[in-house]
């Protein structure tokens, strides 16, 4: 890449092509929701399935964090990485979007063909029977069971996956599901959950019905979306990633660029 434009490689790797994209948590950094794994990103411990199912203490503190983080991101807007998405599946250069983010903000910038990889966080099910509810009809709920929880702790750093971090939650209380009484939880796939298989094979198709890979802002450490990136380059599609840092997928790509993927998709959509 030269000093003078260091998207060149880039765009020679993609022009004339249609982009599948699979996106991270970088996309939404620039919308003020922090990433789990960038190099400026503390040390964050995500709960598991295995301990949101298995141990009350551990449901009660996810719910409690969450409380307060879903309202959060929720009054986040879609920035210029968005934006450009948007632009080029307009033109028909993008022919969709994989995201690893719940947070919706795809949508709300007008992407049309996005494939939520790891569910949503305006929506939560119940384990038992599979009722389906708005994620703001249980915090009317939640607001009710635990009044003034969330201006008790107004200053709580907001975290991904329409989180926050709070420490002190042992006098929060859970609601249940109204229909069964079973355990509520998010619609969003959790460490150690697998994602449903029809999700994935949309997201396969996906990847197959374009010309290349776009990955932004995705360290790709976890394999659910590693095997889009390692499937591409299975079939002969060019794999270019941008991310600040390096990501598990650089082997597989024929070109990186470490770089924010607001100002590198603007300038994609400048380009293509």
């Amino acid at each position: 890449m030269t000093a003078a434009d260091p998207y060149d490689e880039l765009v020679a790797a993609l022009a004339g092509r249609r982009l599948a994209v699979l996106t991270g948590a970088g996309v939404s950094t620039d919308s003020g929701i922090p990433d789990y794994r960038g190099p400026d990103s503390p040390p964050r411990t995500p709960m598991t399935y295995q301990q949101f199912v298995g141990d009350e203490a551990f449901r009660r503190h996810y719910w409690a964090r969450n409380h307060v983080g879903w309202r959060r991101v929720g009054a986040t807007r879609p920035n210029e990485g968005h934006r450009a998405l948007v632009r080029l599946e307009a033109r028909g250069v993008v022919v969709g979007v994989i995201t690893q983010n719940v947070d919706l903000l795809h949508e709300q910038a007008g992407s049309r063909n996005v494939i939520d990889l790891h569910g949503r966080y305006d929506r939560v099910v119940c384990l038992g029977c599979g009722q389906l509810i708005a994620r703001a009809e249980l915090a009317a709920r939640l607001d009710d069971l635990n009044p003034g929880f969330d201006q008790d702790v107004a200053d709580a750093e907001t975290a991904p996956d329409a989180d926050a971090v709070i420490e002190e939650t042992s006098h929060f209380v859970v609601a249940d599901c109204e229909v069964c009484g079973g355990m509520l939880k998010p619609e969003i796939v959790y460490f150690g959950e697998t994602v449903p298989r029809e999700r994935v094979d949309r997201a396969y198709a996906m990847v197959d019905a374009a010309d290349a890979l776009l990955v932004a802002g995705s360290s790709l450490t976890v394999q659910s979306g590693l095997r889009f990136v390692r499937h591409a380059a299975s079939t002969g599609k060019p794999v270019a990633i941008v991310n600040r840092g390096e990501t598990r997928g650089d082997r597989y790509a024929a070109v990186t660029v470490h770089a924010g993927t607001s100002e590198t998709l603007a300038a994609l959509d400048a380009r293509l």
